[in-house]
């Protein structure tokens, strides 16, 4: 019996560290009083909870704002240098391996290609290994909170990724990488964890539900729906690339045929173009291609545009999101020259009253967004526990 009690008294301790936690870290500084009102609890169990989050040096003080007729509240915020956090991702083209605080600024990036890798899951893990080892080489071991990968594939309850992207089915990538790494390790899909990030610190913050497209040599999508304001995001992928929008279509790598991917996809898109660049690198090309004049390249971008209007109107049409997000480095390159006739596009494929319900947006989390997602994954733990990750 006593034991039960205890036990019981551990959880709602670390329910009330998480609660409060989780308030602070996703809506910003705040005073005691509107944490209250926020979570519930008690003004002393408020008190007594961040005076621990305090003393663990997770939470400061950062100064005060005026109160209706009182004295200043003092207003309060998770410390970003509480420790830091990794993000890996591991695209198609490249593998890179970024250093966050534990507020997600990034510290530092290392960027690997892996063309010649022939994507061989033992050569790619080298890589991760070796950015990992990079990117925190100047910082204390004992400040790292954890190490989260992002792929582009699914990733079973038994560990075992499946990525035909990347020609991987069953790898055990966490096992691969566990002996050379010394923090806790999270792998996740890589437009799940990028859609968790959009939630939290990009385009998608106060979205109700949001879409992240992740537009890169591969095409996929995260449904992420936003919830209250001590809880995070959650966040679930869709196979949206391989949706079929033309029976009989043109082949797609995942076997079958007239899937999005295959006329949205980087190198779809600079197929169509039909004419030889200077550049060697995709995403060179990809550059190259918006920045040319000629009708070819018009034509090359008309046609991208109105298949991918044609993707997200389908999107729309079945979950009826408040806002879409464009992210992924394909969406940056080619995503400011195009985003109004995107928009014009989706209208003209959407129902009137869904799409003047939903506004589309591009990412706002930078060049390291994919990496920056994976990152969420050891943060999303210590905001789930309250505590510093074993």
């Amino acid at each position: 019996m006593l034991r039960s009690i205890q036990q019981t008294t551990r959880d709602l301790r670390r329910h009330n560290r998480s609660a409060l936690l989780s308030r602070l870290y996703l809506d910003g500084p705040g005073s005691r009083l509107e944490l209250v009102r926020a979570s519930g609890l008690s003004s002393a169990t408020v008190s007594n909870v961040i005076s621990d989050l305090i003393n663990d040096g997770m939470v400061t003080e950062a100064g005060s704002v005026d109160s209706d007729g009182g004295r200043p509240r003092t207003l309060l915020q998770v410390r970003s240098d509480y420790g830091y956090v990794v993000g890996v991702d591991i695209g198609e083209t490249h593998v890179e391996v970024g250093l966050f605080d534990c507020t997600l600024n990034t510290v530092g990036t290392a960027t690997y290609p892996i063309a010649d890798t022939k994507l061989d899951p033992g050569r790619i893990a080298q890589l991760v290994i070796k950015g990992i080892t990079a990117v925190t080489v100047d910082i204390d071991p004992e400040s790292l909170l954890g190490v989260g990968v992002g792929v582009p594939g699914a990733v079973l309850s038994d560990g075992l990724v499946h990525a035909p992207t990347l020609q991987w089915s069953g790898v055990p990538l966490a096992s691969m990488l566990t002996s050379s790494v010394d923090v806790p390790l999270y792998v996740d899909n890589c437009a799940r964890t990028l859609g968790q990030a959009e939630m939290w610190r990009g385009a998608g913050r106060n979205a109700g539900r949001a879409v992240v497209a992740l537009l890169g040599v591969g095409v996929g999508a995260a449904v992420a729906t936003g919830s209250d304001s001590y809880r995070s995001a959650t966040s679930t992928t869709c196979e949206w690339g391989h949706t079929v929008i033309q029976v009989g279509g043109a082949p797609c790598r995942c076997g079958s045929h007239g899937c999005l991917e295959a006329y949205i996809g980087a190198e779809s898109i600079l197929k169509r173009y039909g004419k030889p660049f200077t550049a060697t690198d995709t995403e060179s090309k990809m550059a190259e291609l918006v920045a040319a004049t000629d009708q070819a390249a018009r034509d090359a971008i008309a046609e991208t545009v109105e298949y991918l209007g044609i993707g997200i109107a389908n999107l729309v049409n079945m979950l009826n999101p408040d806002r879409v997000v464009l992210s992924g480095w394909v969406s940056a390159v080619l995503g400011p020259a195009i985003l109004p006739a995107v928009r014009d596009a989706v209208k003209r494929h959407t129902l009137p009253y869904l799409f003047a319900e939903t506004g589309i947006e591009l990412g706002q989390l930078g060049n390291a967004e994919v990496a920056l997602g994976a990152a969420t994954l050891p943060v999303l733990q210590l905001l789930a526990t309250g505590a510093r990750p074993a």
